[in-house]
């Protein structure tokens, strides 16, 4: 176990916000996240788990001992008739995890190339791009309890999962937030490979390339393309990608914004409701390109805030109010960010 102190937090978030760590424990291994348990001052002082930072706003420093998730590891667990399951540790970057899975033959992530974060964070956001979410994907997750340091291997079925949410996050009865830690994440595969398509930036893809029946890296290549075009990379401009999450309304709520707003962008969601695109709402109200001293709203897509250079957490939280307040106004939709506010 790796104790360290005063730890400056600001490359461990993609923001690029400035906060202090009284106290950082690197965790290389399971036995890590035990240690801690165990540990006289440790084990009884509140937790806080960080991956990628790639999902948090720091507004102040954090007294709460710091678990910084660095357990490697990318395997194939099993081959069976019907999937391929593979297992990466949670300090696996994300984008790393699809980028190896595809090359190594066992497609079935490459929608959700490029997103931020770590692979042990995947499962608390049940992160989604391009028609695909994590949950259609998860096998299991092990993980250990803070409490009593003891491993478990949870399966996909008692994740409690939801748009951006999942029992990780929840806090209500049998929620886990706070209570453990992800160490390893499962995922199964399925065979046969089947491309998931439909959503538009990929359907242009196909038209333009003449391409109607891509390969995984086909589309893995694709997303890539995508993501690039539209959203900035946080090596270079600070940012927590899509700040908001995107809205769902009945389908009456629906017909009644378009009535006032026809160009609205809207998908039809499997059971039954409508998803509205947030950025295209925030776009329509005016914030593209708009800054709040140094945080401000990327030029090139409406859904992502950007650290124009020394941004505070402060600036990103009030910028974002008042996007919100700004949305409500117009549309009646009360938008929901999706990075935790520290």
């Amino acid at each position: 176990m790796r104790l360290e102190h005063a730890v400056n937090l600001k490359p461990f978030n993609t923001f690029g916000l400035p906060a202090t760590a009284h106290c950082l424990v690197r965790i290389r291994e399971v036995a890590d996240v035990r240690s801690v348990v165990d540990h006289p001052k440790l084990g009884r002082a509140p937790k806080f788990v960080l991956g990628g930072g790639s999902n948090i706003v720091l507004t102040k420093d954090i007294e709460a001992v710091v678990l910084k998730m660095e357990i490697p590891g990318l395997r194939l667990l099993e081959e069976r008739a019907d999937a391929w399951i593979i297992e990466a540790g949670a300090g696996v970057p994300w984008h790393e995890l699809v980028q190896w899975s595809v090359d190594s033959g066992y497609p079935g992530l490459e929608n959700m190339a490029l997103i931020p974060g770590t692979v042990g964070a995947s499962p608390v956001q049940n992160i989604g791009a391009y028609g695909l979410e994590l949950k259609d994907r998860l096998d299991s997750v092990e993980v250990v309890d803070l409490t009593t340091g003891r491993t478990v291997l949870l399966p996909a079925s008692v994740c409690r999962f939801g748009y951006r949410d999942s029992v990780f996050k929840q806090t209500d009865f049998g929620g886990l937030a706070g209570k453990c830690v992800i160490t390893r994440v499962r995922l199964a595969l399925p065979k046969p490979w089947r491309p998931v398509l439909g959503y538009l930036e990929l359907e242009r893809k196909m038209a333009e390339t003449g391409i109607n029946e891509p390969s995984a890296r086909q589309i893995f290549d694709w997303v890539c393309q995508v993501r690039r075009a539209k959203l900035p990379d946080p090596a270079v401009i600070g940012n927590a990608g899509s700040f908001f999450k995107n809205p769902v309304v009945t389908p009456e709520q629906c017909r009644d914004i378009i009535g006032r707003d026809p160009g609205i962008v809207h998908y039809p969601m499997p059971d039954g409701g409508i998803k509205l695109a947030a950025g295209w709402m925030i776009d329509a109200c005016g914030w593209k390109g708009k800054t709040v001293g140094g945080a401000g709203v990327y030029e090139k897509q409406a859904l992502v805030l950007v650290n124009r250079g020394e941004a505070r957490g402060a600036e990103v939280v009030t910028l974002a109010r008042a996007i919100q307040e700004s949305v409500y106004g117009r549309f009646g939709i009360r938008l929901e960010s999706e990075p935790v506010m520290l």
